[in-house]
């Protein structure tokens, strides 16, 4: 009989510890290549990992406590991982070296003018990163990740800017306040200003 309920009472453990792992599992989310489309509404806190690296395998459940804690608090912000050995491409442009890399995505793209001028009306400041991968823009995601608590940042093509914004050459970080923007490209510019 104690034979009996020892093997229920390790039954009844093994169940609770399985329903947590499930439980805290379940606010993280993996995500995959829909993810290029699906984050720019969104902040994401990402876990690339590799699944063969033993430090990706310790992580996993800390992880899980993380999304867990996130989702508990009400914070915004989504947590994910990433198997980096099948979305090479993504972990790329998040400039994943090694294994596990948790990046912070936080740089929204402006996919169309309507959506600028829609970031433009609503933020009085904002970042604009304008160009394809270089020094610049992971420079530009290092203070992203430092500065997202008291500013905007996003990315866009040169086609999604208005008009009157003048680059003189590309990659560009823009910085619009009120009715000025500049232009930082490494070195410092100049100011201009436009009328809305």
């Amino acid at each position: 009989a104690a034979a009996r309920r020892s093997r229920a009472a390790l039954r009844l453990c093994a169940t609770v510890v399985l329903l947590d792992v499930a439980l805290c599992k379940g606010f993280v989310e993996d995500l995959d290549d829909s993810f290029k489309d699906n984050r720019k509404d969104d902040i994401w806190l990402v876990d690339f990992y590799a699944p063969w690296c033993g430090h990706c395998k310790k992580l996993e459940p800390i992880w899980n406590e993380v999304g867990l804690e996130m989702k508990s608090i009400g914070s915004p912000v989504k947590v994910g991982k990433m198997d980096a050995t099948s979305y090479s491409s993504i972990a790329s442009e998040f400039g994943v070296r090694g294994y596990p890399t948790i990046k912070l995505a936080l740089i929204r793209p402006l996919p169309s003018q309507q959506m600028f001028e829609h970031v433009q009306k609503r933020h009085h400041v904002f970042f604009v990163y304008i160009g394809g991968e270089s020094p610049l823009k992971e420079k530009y995601i290092d203070a992203a990740s430092e500065l997202i608590v008291y500013t905007y940042f996003f990315s866009a093509s040169e086609e999604v800017v208005p008009e009157y914004v003048k680059l003189k050459e590309m990659p560009a970080v823009l910085v619009f306040k009120d009715d000025t923007y500049f232009v930082y490209d490494g070195k410092f510019q100049s100011f201009n200003s436009y009328e809305l």
